[in-house]
């Protein structure tokens, strides 16, 4: 991916209003979508010969999740929320006249009972088509959207994407020259959805010992599907982290005044430092949370959970270090439709 790109979504990340000039053509334009269980995220791209260049972006937090592991169902409220946000994805995909697009919804759509309902309702008011994918294609767009971040002379590594109501793992080996995924789960597990379960706003050490207990048996079965299927080793070379947990705790750890793409994506956490980080959030509360100008307070009473699910992948995989990485199924997607175009690391 271009190194313009995170520039781009840093300026716009959080602008609703499309940029005054009106592009002269879309044939060129390609549009990501990612719906999930707490965001909604948009990225729009041009082919560049570095691989894409981010014309435009937006994210929102929407929970469109929020209540679903109770009731099975997506709430009205949440619903609104979602579509509010996807208006405003829909208006920058027509201003750039986006030729090529694929939009998706991932956990909350497919587990909500309402879900294929909701996904026609957004067809019917805003306009756009959105996929439920399943989730091998996810932990798939996932990997593929990280892997620019891989070392390249890397064994092995192990790729977590940890959502609002999934965390995807793939065990990625090196054959031939590129890695593959050998292995994969998607748990029914996310910030969202654990936080639910357990509580977010008032969480001591106890509840938060419970949240790992809660997770350990799933994170551990698959470090011994690893093991027994793979090289016979759940150490990998390095973990690479795509998530708002991995991106905040790098930003709390690096001390920045304000949430910094460019110095997020693609740096190194010592596990070391996952610990401090993650021990001093939980000493914080919620108030304190709030404040945090990398946590704020739409994440305030999410960001214990990732916590808990990050510190039990590290614990499963104990490898030294960790690289972040601010992108995930947005990337894939545009990195996978450009390839199969053809036009992936082209000229404009």
């Amino acid at each position: 991916m271009d190194a313009r790109s995170g520039v781009g979504e840093a300026r716009a990340r959080g602008r609703d209003a499309p940029p005054r000039r009106r592009p002269e053509s879309g044939d060129s334009y390609y549009g990501a979508l990612d719906l999930g269980t707490n965001n909604c995220r948009l990225l729009i791209a041009a082919p560049s010969p570095a691989g894409f260049v981010v014309t435009d972006a937006f994210s929102r937090i929407v929970r469109l999740g929020e209540g679903l592991s109770g009731s099975g169902f997506l709430s009205e409220p949440a619903m609104k929320r979602t579509i509010d946000a996807l208006r405003i994805c829909a208006n920058k995909l027509a201003w750039h006249r986006v030729g090529h697009r694929r939009l998706v919804a991932t956990e909350a759509c497919r587990t909500a009972a309402n879900g294929e309902a909701f996904i026609a309702r957004v067809r019917d008011e805003v306009g756009l088509d959105l996929e439920i994918i399943g989730r091998e294609m996810e932990a798939k767009l996932a990997a593929v959207g990280a892997e620019p971040l891989l070392e390249r002379a890397a064994r092995d590594a192990l790729i977590f994407d940890i959502g609002g109501g999934s965390t995807e793992l793939m065990w990625l080996e090196a054959r031939e020259g590129k890695h593959e995924i050998v292995a994969w789960i998607s748990l029914a597990a996310g910030v969202v959805t654990v936080s639910e379960r357990f509580g977010g706003v008032d969480v001591d050490r106890p509840k938060y010992e419970a949240m790992r207990e809660y997770l350990r048996p799933m994170i551990a079965a698959f470090a011994d599907r690893v093991r027994s299927t793979t090289s016979g080793s759940s150490l990998p070379a390095h973990l690479l982290g795509t998530s708002g947990t991995v991106t905040t705790i790098a930003g709390v750890q690096l001390s920045l005044r304000r949430y910094d793409r460019a110095r997020v994506d693609g740096c190194w956490l010592a596990q070391e430092d996952i610990a401090k980080v993650c021990s001093e959030l939980l000493e914080m509360s919620y108030a304190e949370r709030m404040d945090n100008p990398c946590i704020g307070r739409d994440r305030a009473d999410l960001v214990l959970a990732g916590c808990a699910i990050l510190e039990e992948i590290c614990a499963a995989f104990p490898a030294p270090r960790i690289r972040v990485a601010d992108r995930g199924l947005r990337e894939g997607i545009l990195t996978l439709m450009m390839k199969t175009d053809g036009t992936y690391g082209s000229r404009p």
